[in-house]
């Protein structure tokens, strides 16, 4: 009898453990480099990385990106920074969602937004690329633009013909002091992802 607890306790186990339903993939969009670290475009490696400062979590350079493991309540979270940069990430999200198995729902990519005021934050399952190129090649590399993306807000406040100076440079001293707060609440919206789902947490963290 306790042998047979014993095997269903493991087969349980292991069915929670490979469950799709129960992993995330959650992607960071960036460029790798010194020189894009501070950049509005890389708003989903910071996210990503203060995420994973305040779980104390550890990035490990593996195929396509840099990579690490977040658990809670019974879900995986799977964290990916691609270092393919920017305009060949679906070629990193193609790579781990396969090899993990992970459920397109379960997919979530965090990316710049120029049409958010800044630090707002607004999560969307399906849109265009929105002539984000690292989106663009997402979708193309998935086939479908029905994938969760979190939109972070950088507003577009350049003059006419500095938008690329704009999206690569880096944040102002008064942006600076804002985005801890902005930055814990989007790791709150990642945990309610997986948690709650995405419909839930749309409700939830749009517009706040």
């Amino acid at each position: 009898m306790l042998q047979f607890l014993y095997k269903l306790f493991r087969r349980k186990n292991y069915i929670e453990e490979t469950n799709p339903m129960k992993k995330f993939l959650i992607v960071g969009l960036g460029n790798i480099g010194d020189k894009y670290e501070n950049t509005r475009h890389n708003i989903g490696f910071k996210v990503l990385d203060y995420f994973a400062k305040q779980e104390d979590l550890t990035f490990e350079t593996k195929k396509l990106g840099d990579v690490t493991t977040y658990k809670l309540k019974g879900r995986t979270f799977i964290f990916l920074k691609p270092n393919t940069f920017m305009n060949l990430s679906g070629k990193a999200v193609l790579y781990w969602q396969t090899q993990e198995k992970i459920p397109l729902e379960n997919v979530l990519v965090i990316t710049d937004d120029l049409n958010l005021p800044f630090g707002s934050i607004r999560l969307k399952t399906k849109g265009s690329d929105g002539g984000h190129n690292g989106l663009k090649d997402i979708q193309a590399k998935l086939n479908t633009t029905k994938y969760n993306r979190f939109r972070f807000g950088i507003s577009d406040a350049f003059n006419k013909g500095r938008q690329v100076d704009y999206v690569l440079g880096d944040w102002t001293n008064e942006e600076t002091n804002q985005l801890p707060e902005r930055l814990e609440k989007s790791v709150e919206l990642i945990k309610s992802f997986g948690l709650a789902g995405v419909n839930n947490t749309m409700n939830a963290f749009n517009g706040k």
